[in-house]
């Protein structure tokens, strides 16, 4: 890691004061912030946030949280020793590093990540740990929004069927006033954004776990009078298919986006080739296509199958807004994103879910979540749409 400037940051005590759990964020980005804004202003947790940025660090510092100054790998590891739980907001490529450090510290592990691999390799760190022995504490990746709450949504639908047909999962995280010919806003990691753009797919397709073609499965829709795009993107289903596996005969996840968007990233990641140039797409991406703290969320999931012997529809709708949190502006993205992994470090911490090995989004209940003073977020904007209908 580079060497930055000393700051004039405070390092938490590893001692938390009476009744309150020590709590490690790693990033100090904006989701990160949003994380640490949200625990402060929720409370039972002692705060730190580490990262090797000054200036994202001073931000933390400005809001009365600890924080801790990241520049070697040694550093990384003293940020976790003693917590009770770490929050991982890195990009995608710390996930395996960090929840290594967690298992080895018996540390609860939580994070955000969107890359299918990284999730399989925490999966099996928690089955052998540190020389052969199952983690002792929770590793739990995906904690965001997709993969995440839509993962807890979606085996909500599927659970009440006797058996599942198909389960279908759309999520766009979109600027409500587009522009372009992309019609797009960057509104969270650029890296992750390619990363999912880019790697294969896990769906069931006709009851065989498989891997699909991103940007493939085009789809079109209408949802409130808006008209949008879907297609496959990596990641989002978090372990639905290793979960549903023999339970359905299809199921996958798409990206909502407006339309014509897809057509513009084939010609980007496929005829130009930029698919085997990301740090060159990243860099076009992050200089030609503006973030936005003005977006939107929109979640739409619907399952068929046979309930009391009927073929029966369930659907899941929301759309939900940034809005203000301590005096702060949070977008949409950071308020679902950060909503999800403060609801799975709550639900350990209340004894809701299990209290260590791998814990996926299908042991989260959602009336658990959307009954915690975190996961509310994704019911005070617009209350879901949940019904059944006859098909």
């Amino acid at each position: 890691m580079t060497t930055m400037p000393t700051l004039p940051v405070s390092v938490a005590n590893l001692n938390p004061a009476p009744g309150l759990r020590s709590v490690c964020i790693l990033g100090a980005g904006h989701i990160g912030f949003a994380m640490a804004l949200m625990l402060q202003q929720g409370g039972g947790y002692q705060l730190t946030v580490a990262d090797r940025d000054a200036d994202r660090l001073r931000a933390v510092t400005a809001l009365g949280i600890a924080t801790r100054h990241i520049q070697h790998a040694d550093d990384l590891k003293a940020a976790v020793a003693g917590q009770y739980a770490v929050l991982n907001a890195l990009p995608y490529h710390q996930a395996v590093t960090v929840a290594t450090l967690c298992a080895a510290e018996d540390v609860h592990y939580f994070d955000l990540t969107e890359d299918v691999q990284s999730t399989h390799a925490i999966q099996a760190l928690a089955a052998t740990g540190q020389g052969g022995a199952a983690a002792t504490s929770v590793l739990m990746p995906q904690c965001g929004l997709a993969p995440g709450f839509i993962g807890i949504v979606g085996h909500d639908l599927a659970r009440r069927f006797e058996q599942l047909h198909t389960l279908r999962m759309r999520v766009g995280a979109l600027p409500r006033y587009p522009q372009g010919a992309l019609r797009y806003n960057l509104t969270w990691s650029t890296e992750g954004l390619i990363n999912e753009y880019c790697n294969p797919c896990e769906a069931i397709v006709d009851g065989v776990r498989t891997t699909v073609p991103a940007l493939e499965g085009l789809e079109t829709f209408s949802l409130d009078g808006v008209e949008y795009e879907a297609f496959n993107t990596s990641g989002g289903l978090g372990m639905l298919t290793h979960t549903l596996m023999g339970r359905a005969r299809q199921v996958d996840y798409q990206s909502i986006r407006y339309p014509g968007h897809c057509a513009i990233l084939k010609l980007l990641l496929n005829d130009l080739r930029l698919r085997e140039r990301r740090d060159l797409l990243k860099d076009i991406l992050e200089n030609a296509v503006p973030t936005t703290d003005q977006d939107v969320i929109v979640i739409f999931a619907t399952a068929t199958g046979l309930q009391g012997g009927k073929l029966v529809q369930h659907s899941y709708s929301a759309r939900i807004l940034g809005a203000e949190v301590g005096g702060h502006r949070l977008s949409a993205i950071q308020r679902t994103t950060a909503a999800g992994i403060c609801t799975a470090l709550d639900l350990v911490a209340q004894g809701r879910l299990p209290a260590q090995g791998f814990v996926g989004q299908e042991a989260v209940s959602l009336p658990d979540f959307l009954g915690n003073r975190f996961g509310a977020v994704y019911a005070v904007d617009e209350v879901p749409l949940l019904n059944a209908a006859m098909v």
